[in-house]
């Protein structure tokens, strides 16, 4: 006779604990142990069948991955090329950020793929409704309502589709367990049922997952381990853009980023980004400056802005848009240290338009000559932009690939880039000036003139 236990898993991280916890030891979240009923049948002895034998690397050939058109360019950019067959693909994001429009507009354009889009959140009609608004319409797709998994396999028995997709993972529910759907328990067993699914029968399978407050996956940590690809789709809600990053991906590179622009009929793709994320004035304003940084292969200009004013109750504030606010508290530390600027009695604010974040230290030169044109209220020269990181000991240090930075600004009709002294990869291109500054100390007499 089977033996029943009971074991208590954290919601939020997927620890388990043998009894109730009020506090997870792991992620530190209040109530969110849930009891779950685990049943364990006695192990019967069986013959060892071996489904394979050890192979020498060097006997082993290479297969190119076989990869199909998703129909977005920028989705093909950020998967490495294309949709991996056999590939299971993670979709994480904010409740309304526009997860799902991604995947019916994904499903739609799909013309020659046989997709079947499984919903458990949404009704059938109100699918029908998004694809009116999208203005697509495919033959090849079909919506399936329903989070029973064994009810899902089913169906995808009888139509053998080319691609599924399921919005979303924590709705479904597989009739093994007795716990309810969005458990962790359900989660890792639905998700193992269809990783098996995609390898043996070669169909790619998008999941749709939910995040938590901190803006992490929802659900156990395995159910990262057991997908291919872990896509993060990003954005502001009180901007258009939204921007699709790979957080894990085997079959290509995670430094690329694809970035749409949300409209009423759907998402766009955004081929030039540096021409929308920097604003076109008629007249130049302080605190603004033009940074040049790279996301994985792609070269962008972000618009950084900056505001510097007296602090009016007391302690300073500090706020960041976009940017690490431990990081501009050093590079105020290295302005007030080796430049003699002082900021301890301002408030110091700090945006990057059009709602993008960014790790590429690349933007410290940038934000530090917003941060001198707003205290002095001095404007820069609009066809300028700056890339170079800077040291604690004031020093501008040379940044990557500074070719391809220069290149796109040139391309954007920028006439000055200020980059480190010695940063001998940046070589002269016609019709740009590239300037070197090798301390930070030297940056006023260049920018203030």
């Amino acid at each position: 006779m089977a033996k029943t236990k009971s074991i208590f898993y954290c919601q939020n991280c997927g620890a388990q604990s043998a009894t109730w916890l009020g506090k997870c030891n792991n992620c530190g979240q209040w109530n969110t142990f849930v009891e779950e009923i685990m049943q364990h049948s006695p192990i019967k002895e069986s013959a060892v069948v071996l489904s394979g034998q050890p192979q020498l690397l060097s006997e082993i050939s290479e297969q190119s991955l076989n990869r199909m058109d998703s129909g977005l360019g920028e989705l093909n950019r950020v998967l490495g090329g294309g949709i991996v067959q056999g590939s299971i693909i993670l979709l994480g994001g904010e409740p309304g950020i526009g997860k799902s429009t991604l995947m019916l507009q994904l499903a739609l354009g799909m013309k020659n793929t046989r997709v079947l889009y499984v919903s458990g959140e949404e009704s059938c009609t109100q699918i029908k409704m998004r694809a009116t608004r999208l203005n697509q319409n495919n033959d090849n797709c079909y919506i399936l309502n329903e989070t029973n998994l064994q009810n899902i396999i089913v169906h995808i028995e009888q139509l053998k589709p080319q691609m599924v997709v399921v919005d979303s993972i924590q709705t479904l529910q597989s009739s093994v367990l007795e716990s309810s759907a969005g458990t962790i328990s359900q989660i890792r067993e639905t998700a193992s049922v269809l990783q098996q699914f995609a390898k043996q029968t070669g169909t790619p399978v998008f999941l749709i997952g939910h995040i938590t407050k901190d803006g992490t996956l929802a659900g156990p940590k395995v159910l990262e381990h057991i997908v291919d690809v872990v896509l993060q789709f990003e954005g502001d809600s009180n901007y258009l853009y939204r921007l699709v990053r790979a957080t894990k991906n085997r079959f290509g590179s995670i430094s690329e980023i694809g970035i749409f622009e949300m409209l009423q009929s759907g998402l766009r793709e955004v081929d030039n980004p540096s021409e929308i994320l920097v604003s076109h004035r008629d007249e130049d304003v302080s605190g603004v400056a033009i940074a040049a940084t790279i996301e994985g292969i792609r070269p962008l200009l972000i618009e950084i802005q900056t505001l510097v004013s007296p602090a009016i109750y007391g302690n300073p504030q500090r706020s960041t848009n976009g940017f690490d606010n431990r990081r501009l508290n050093m590079l105020l530390a290295v302005l007030e240290k080796k430049c003699g600027q002082k900021f301890s009695t301002n408030d110091v604010f700090i945006n990057l338009a059009g709602g993008i974040k960014t790790e590429d230290t690349a933007v410290d030169l940038a934000i530090v000559a917003a941060l001198l044109s707003s205290k002095l209220d001095i404007a820069i020269d609009s066809k300028d932009c700056f890339a170079g990181e800077i040291s604690l000991s004031g020093e501008i240090r040379p940044v990557s690939r500074i070719e391809q930075r220069i290149g796109e600004a040139k391309k954007l009709g920028y006439k000055r880039i200020f980059v480190a002294g010695n940063n001998t990869n940046a070589k002269t291109i016609k019709g740009i000036e590239v300037v070197n500054i090798p301390k930070l100390l030297d940056l006023p007499k260049h920018l203030f003139v």
